[in-house]
């Protein structure tokens, strides 16, 4: 976490040190749907599937399994969820 502002998880510069280590190749995704912006979880690398059939909520792009075919590897910006219940 951000040493200097406990409310933000990264700054710019913890974010480019980060994803200078990850391979450069790879496309960089974020979760979405709704409104509003959230802070995130470190950045991570993902097998996913190109699926632009979805539902706009439900994502262009999903996990793999095991069995699926035309993956690809993809770094990912996973927003934090908050449960407010």
């Amino acid at each position: 976490m951000n040493s200097q502002n406990k409310t933000f998880h990264y700054s710019a510069g913890q974010l480019v040190e980060i994803l200078q280590s990850l391979p450069q190749d790879f496309p960089v995704l974020t979760s979405g749907y709704e409104s509003g912006f959230e802070n995130f979880y470190p950045p991570k690398i993902v097998e996913l599937k190109h699926q632009p059939e979805n539902k706009y909520y439900e994502g262009e792009f999903q996990e793999t399994g095991e069995k699926d075919q035309d993956t690809f590897p993809a770094i990912i910006l996973q927003r934090v969820w908050r449960d407010e219940s």
